[in-house]
């Protein structure tokens, strides 16, 4: 069956009309082969390569297959060979019925690209059916006054097979009344007529039985047999008459079983039993006996199988009434079957891919044909899948479409599509059958590892143990499967003298950081280097992040006292004149510490001292200070022991230890300078001096070099008696005035004086910073020894 279509999308929807003829692009021309019906699965056919004048191996790169117009696999194609076999065994009669010539339609349908060829199966007849009667027995009534050369009708036999193989010939039985007459009917075949040869005699011979044979042209030929039996009756004169001698009625497929259709009638002028007509079907087939019944006494005709209008679309049914004489008269019904929608449309799958890369655009998904067996708007077919996919449908091949990507994909934006594919005829009611499909969309290496942070700052505090954990860093990628399995490493450091591979580790598989030995903060405060994530995939992508570490002080640093020096072979001795006042500035301890913050926070404290109460030292600044007047009963020797403390946790310490020598002999006026309070001293700033402590070291060492110029000159002198020293009265000079406005000397020098030999008159003869030295400190205990140096280190002018 034919059945024109066209196919038109609007909104994403195809709109299929089945046509006749195969689109432009396609071959008009069938190709036809011929099987005989029966032949074993597997046999040969064809050899497709050869026919369509491809390789073998192209045939199956492009996917050649079969698909039949009925969606039934009859044929099997061989991709390996090209060769076209048998499927299944063909049974023509049941494929096409008395349809002459029996022909399969089928398509080869190749891939990349898409092409369609068409051919065609004849299916050759064999003599595989007997002719069969479909009643055993035969009853016909003959008056005996029929002439001769009446001719009698004679059911025919059925034969499925066609052509040379089909019913032939009857032939009946020997007898001396009747012969067999063959008659050619309109639709071809062939009918018996059973003529009288010899008048009848009811009184001789009431009944009369014979065997009717059937024959086809088959080699050798078939045959089948019924009994006829002849029951001569007495004279009728009147033949029954119908009122028409054709009638028509249309009845819808769904009709239901044992309903009425029509009613034959027909009239017989006859009386009595001659006047009794019987209504039978006659010269019917076995579809028409299966499907309708006759009322042999009314002429009602009733369905007796359901209709449908896609196998047979109209019935012609013979119908003879007979009187009780034996006279008889046929007319023709026609039964016209009205379609209606009862059949959904049909999809079939050619192939189907359920796996698509998210890269490829238009990408055919699916291949697939439509159809619907009803006919007129019952046939015509909307195809459509839903609008919000980014796939769409194209009308191929007559009624073939092709399900396809519109666009490149993204897997991570959605990994998976169900699409479905709904086919709606336009009948009423419409019917519709909907086909899904999920389709994966499979991963491609199109996403970089992202860290979770642009920059990591990560703290660590000093003296850590080797191969701590210090932190981690952490990316993710949006791909999966080994396109997202993330590497992490160092990356090469720009700093060439920062040793990072001897400072850090980072493990591979997630990101943990180590510090491979410990860290000291006096070293390195902090430092920064890159770490890269690179994925599996192929070809490998990668990204970068700055990580920072800094380290955090421990308190590992004892405070270091820079003056008085403690390396020195001689103690330092500092002076203070007994006349000093409370508060009076002695000394200042000057100490530094290596760590940062609160652990360099110094304190001072006074720690042991010869005559407690009389030396204070200040905790903030490191200033030793007079506590009280000194007086005459104060030893002149005082060691004082100073503790210098940070403020750690724990707190760290050193000591330094002075030797403070009391003198007299200072001029009270030269040694009273202004004083500054207290409370201004106190509010100095440690951190000034912290600087005035560093200035003061680098300017001893300046000074040292001079100190020992005036040792050895010293010495020179030492050489002759000593002479007589007297200090000078009156002021000292302006410049050696101290003037910061402590009250005293410099709190980072002390001066010594050294007086020149001679007559009496004294003067300054060298001015020098007093350093630890052990000379120096020498000369000091030699000068203490002279008898003429009274007052322990006193000085008059006596």
């Amino acid at each position: 069956m034919g059945i024109r279509g066209a196919c038109t999308l609007r909104k994403r929807q195809v709109l299929v009309f089945f046509v006749l003829l195969g689109l432009s692009w396609a071959d008009t021309e069938s190709t036809r082969y011929f099987v005989a019906e029966e032949t074993e699965i597997g046999s040969f056919v064809t050899n497709l390569a050869r026919d369509l004048g491809l390789e073998v191996e192209e045939m199956s790169s492009r996917e050649a297959r079969v698909v039949s117009d009925d969606n039934e696999k009859h044929l099997y194609l061989d991709l390996r060979t090209g060769d076209l076999l048998l499927n299944k065994k063909l049974d023509r009669e049941e494929l096409c019925g008395s349809t002459e010539p029996c022909v399969l339609h089928f398509q080869v349908v190749l891939e990349n690209p898409l092409q369609f060829f068409r051919a065609e199966l004849h299916v050759r007849d064999i003599n595989d059916h007997s002719p069969t009667f479909l009643d055993k027995e035969i009853l016909i009534k003959i008056s005996e006054s029929a002439t001769i050369g009446s001719t009698f009708l004679i059911e025919s036999a059925q034969d499925l097979d066609v052509g040379s193989n089909s019913l032939q010939n009857y032939t009946i039985s020997p007898n001396s009344h009747f012969y067999i007459k063959i008659q050619d009917n309109e639709d071809g075949k062939i009918y018996p007529e059973l003529v009288l040869d010899r008048a009848l005699d009811h009184e001789e011979a009431p009944e009369l039985t014979l065997t009717l044979t059937a024959l086809d042209g088959g080699s050798p030929p078939r045959s089948g047999t019924t009994l006829v039996l002849i029951k001569v009756l007495d004279i009728n004169d009147n033949a029954p008459e119908f009122v028409q001698s054709l009638y028509e009625v249309q009845v819808q497929e769904d009709t239901p079983i044992g309903s009425w259709i029509i009613t034959i009638s027909a009239k017989d002028l006859d009386t009595g039993n001659y006047g009794k007509i019987w209504y039978t079907f006659f010269h019917a087939s076995e579809d028409i006996r299966k499907t309708f019944e006759i009322n042999s006494i009314s002429g009602e005709v009733n369905l007796r199988s359901h209709l449908d209008f896609e196998i047979i679309q109209s019935y012609s049914i013979n119908i003879q009434a007979t009187d009780g004489g034996g006279l008889s008269e046929k007319c023709t019904l026609l039964v016209k079957v009205l379609d209606i929608n009862d059949n959904p449309p049909e999809i079939t799958i050619s192939s189907i891919t359920n796996t698509i890369p998210e890269n490829a655009s238009e990408t055919l998904v699916a291949l697939f044909s439509v159809r619907d067996q009803d006919s007129g708007e019952n046939g015509r077919i909307l195809c459509s899948i839903q609008d919000d996919l980014p796939f769409i449908l194209k009308p191929t091949f007559k009624n073939f479409f092709t399900l396809v990507s519109e666009k490149a994909l993204d897997r991570e934006s959605r990994a998976k599509y169900n699409i479905t594919i709904t086919v709606t005829d336009l009948g009423t009611p419409r019917l519709k059958t909907e086909y899904s499909i999920t389709i994966l969309i499979s991963d491609v290496n199109d996403n970089a590892p992202a860290f979770t942070q642009v920059s990591y700052t990560l703290m660590v505090r000093e003296n850590n143990q080797p191969a701590l954990q210090i932190g981690s860093v952490s990316a993710t990628d949006r791909d999966s499967g080994t396109n997202a399995q993330i590497t992490y490493s160092l990356l090469p450091n720009q700093d060439t003298h920062l040793p990072l591979a001897s400072l850090i580790s980072i493990n591979a598989d997630n990101g943990q950081l180590f510090a491979l030995r410990a860290l000291d903060f006096e070293a390195l405060q902090a430092f920064q280097f890159h770490v890269g994530a690179t994925d599996q995939g192929s070809p490998a992508l990668s990204s970068q992040a700055l990580v920072r570490v800094v380290v955090l002080d421990d308190n590992d640093n004892s405070p270091f006292v820079l003056y008085p020096m403690q390396n020195a072979s001689a103690p330092c001795t500092e002076l203070v004149p007994r006349a000093a006042e409370q508060g009076y500035l002695v000394t200042k301890v000057v100490a530094v510490d290596g760590d940062s913050g609160q652990n360099a926070w110094l304190s001072y404290q006074l720690l042991k001292a010869t005559e407690p109460g009389l030396f204070g030292v200040w905790a903030h600044n490191g200033e030793v200070r007079t506590a009280r007047l000194l007086s005459e009963r104060d030893a002149a020797r005082h060691r004082l022991v100073v503790l210098v403390k940070d403020n750690g946790e724990p707190p760290l310490s050193a000591s330094v230890t002075l030797h403070v020598l009391l003198v007299d002999g200072f001029s009270q006026p030269y040694l009273s300078l202004p004083e500054v309070a207290p409370e201004r001293a106190q509010g100095d700033s440690l951190t000034v001096y912290l600087v005035i402590a560093l200035a003061s070291v680098s300017s001893l060492f300046l000074f040292s070099v001079l100190v020992f110029v005036a040792v050895r000159l010293c010495r020179r002198h030492r050489a002759a008696p000593l002479g007589v020293y007297s200090v000078p009265e009156g002021h000292f000079p302006g410049h050696l005035v101290d003037v910061s406005g402590t009250g005293t000397l410099s709190q980072s020098y002390q001066y010594e004086v050294c007086l020149m030999r001679g007559n009496g008159i004294s003067e300054f003869s060298f001015l020098k910073p007093n350093i630890p030295n052990p000379e120096v400190h020498d000369i000091g205990r030699n000068v203490g020894e002279k008898e003429n140096f009274a007052n322990s280190f006193g000085f008059n002018g006596q």
